[in-house]
């Protein structure tokens, strides 16, 4: 017996304003509230999901219902998988909310699940060693399913099924039973991806995108040039019941349905024929991803290195879609550097603004591949090159820098920078004659204070008459006022004796402390 998991990418990103730079010239003064007007073609961003919606998204959610319906009373249930970004159902309550309403009606039959993905549909899981803004956005798409659906999602796909150990770690970490991903050779090393594995030294599971047979839908069905073509129903379920294993992986943008693949091409009565010709098979059943991997015990594991990161895009079927050139490079650094600075400035608004720039698209139109993924890269973007997708790119995130370096200016804001808990790796650790450790290291001014009172007396004057303090606080911490005051201890240390230097040290840390908190209140 053979399950059937057919999965459904439904994503539309907030394009780019093309005309950003005049349209900024000629507004003058901006809130932060008008940026978002200002940084995305809202004009073209409705225009597309419109259209999208009006050929793919209504039609498909009718075809989907009405099979789920005419397959119950068959006693041979057509189950449906989706995966629907944030940033869609943005675009949903704000331009169409009946489209909703027609992903609630599909959500009651209980023959679809929604998968959990990141919230703005973005390379966070990527960056580094710190996976705090993958995990916020996957959180922020958990509430939102909630709040729209009244549901909770129990496997997760995280964005272009990018995928390697350390992100499944973070997803198992989270809660989740289960991930998708390409089904590559490169990481099968000669088995089949129609089994369920599981991760690196880990059981939370997961199931591989059958590309062959995805691709098959999603991109050759309407090519007059492919030996199979024309694609019916009933020979593609012939496919995959002569296709051995536990479970086979559909995984297709929805768009396949109507807006990739017109519906004068036959893709809609491709679909709606599709479940009836699967269920004449008695080797197939249709299954949701949770089902499938509750149904069946790994039959291996995947082991997926952070060099060799998986997606589903491209011949390469890695990153390399997004972070691929120095363009792209550029643009995701500039990200990474940005988050930084906004979340330490804490403001609801700007943070928002960086992570719809965070969507993997605006990189993804930066590619400069040739060939077929040139093709597909040029087809996505609404740019007239990836040259001019990085002007346009680049100066919307010179803006936003920008505008987030006047608000750290405020002094409020750079008081509650420098009384900030520094990261590991930045604090200040005290040491004795010879560089010999204590043992201590400190992340904060408030620690730095309290350690300051009991550390052993040697260490202060080691450190003072080496200008150790000064160069901390000034270049690490980001406190000029009390490194000069230390300076100034520094140069002054002949004259001082025993513990005079200490009470010295204490008390200038002591009043540069309480001034900062006053600013942060009074702010």
């Amino acid at each position: 017996m053979t399950d059937i998991c057919l999965m459904l990418e439904v994503h539309q990103p907030f394009r780019l304003n093309r005309n950003f730079h005049s349209d900024l010239l000629s507004k003058g003064k901006v809130t932060k509230k008008g940026l978002f007007d200002l940084y995305f073609d809202n004009g073209l961003n409705r225009y597309v999901f419109e259209r999208a919606a009006r050929k793919c998204y209504f039609p498909a959610n009718s075809i989907i219902l009405e099979q789920i319906e005419e397959c119950r009373r068959e006693r041979k249930k057509f189950k449906v998988t989706y995966g629907i970004s944030g940033v869609f159902l943005e675009q949903c309550e704000r331009w169409n909310p009946d489209l909703i309403e027609s992903f609630k009606q599909l959500a009651e039959t209980g023959c679809v699940e929604f998968m959990e993905e990141t919230y703005y549909h973005s390379l966070a899981s990527l960056h580094g060693t710190d996976r705090s803004e993958f995990v916020e956005q996957v959180q922020m798409h958990r509430q939102l399913m909630k709040d729209l659906f009244n549901y909770e999602p129990k496997v997760i796909e995280n964005t272009e099924l990018l995928y390697n150990n350390a992100i499944a770690k973070t997803m198992e970490g989270m809660g989740y039973k289960g991930t998708v991903t390409e089904g590559i050779e490169r990481i099968l090393l000669g088995r089949s991806p129609n089994y369920v594995y599981k991760a690196k030294n880990s059981n939370f599971r997961v199931l591989l995108r059958n590309y062959r047979l995805s691709d098959d839908i999603g991109f050759r069905f309407s090519s007059p040039w492919w030996n199979e073509y024309p694609l019916d129903a009933t020979k593609y379920a012939r496919w995959l019941a002569a296709t051995q294993g536990q479970v086979i992986v559909i995984f297709v943008d929805y768009e396949t349905f109507g807006e990739h693949h017109w519906s004068e091409s036959g893709i809609h009565e491709f679909l709606r024929w599709l479940p009836g010709e699967v269920n004449k098979w008695h080797n197939l059943h249709w299954r949701t991803p949770s089902e499938a991997i509750s149904r069946h015990d790994p039959v291996g594991e995947i082991d997926v290195h952070e060099y060799n990161t998986v997606s589903w895009a491209d011949i390469e079927r890695d990153p390399s879609a997004w972070i691929g050139n120095p363009m792209q490079n550029i643009c995701y650094d500039s990200l990474k550097e940005l988050g930084q600075l906004v979340k330490g400035i804490g403001d609801k608004e700007l943070i928002r603004l960086w992570r719809y720039l965070q969507m993997s698209d605006h990189l993804y139109y930066l590619s400069i591949k040739g060939g077929g993924p040139g093709d597909v890269h040029n087809y996505f973007s609404s740019m007239g090159s990836p040259v001019e997708a990085f002007a346009v790119y680049s100066r919307v995130l010179s803006d936003l820098e920008a505008r987030i370096l006047v608000e750290l200016e405020k002094p409020e804001l750079a008081a509650k920078r420098v009384l900030r808990r520094l990261p590991a790796g930045m604090g200040f650790t005290f040491s004795y004659e010879f560089a010999r450790s204590s043992g201590l290291t400190v992340h904060s001014l408030n620690e730095f204070y309290s350690t300051l009172k009991t550390i052993d007396l040697s260490s202060i004057w080691f450190h003072v008459e080496r200008g150790d303090f000064e160069r901390w606080l000034r270049e690490v911490v980001g406190e000029n006022k009390l490194a000069d005051e230390m300076a100034k201890i520094s140069r002054a240390m002949k004259k001082l004796e025993g513990e005079a230097i200490r009470k010295k040290v204490l008390a200038a840390t002591e009043k540069r402390i309480k001034q900062l908190k006053k600013i942060t209140t009074d702010g």
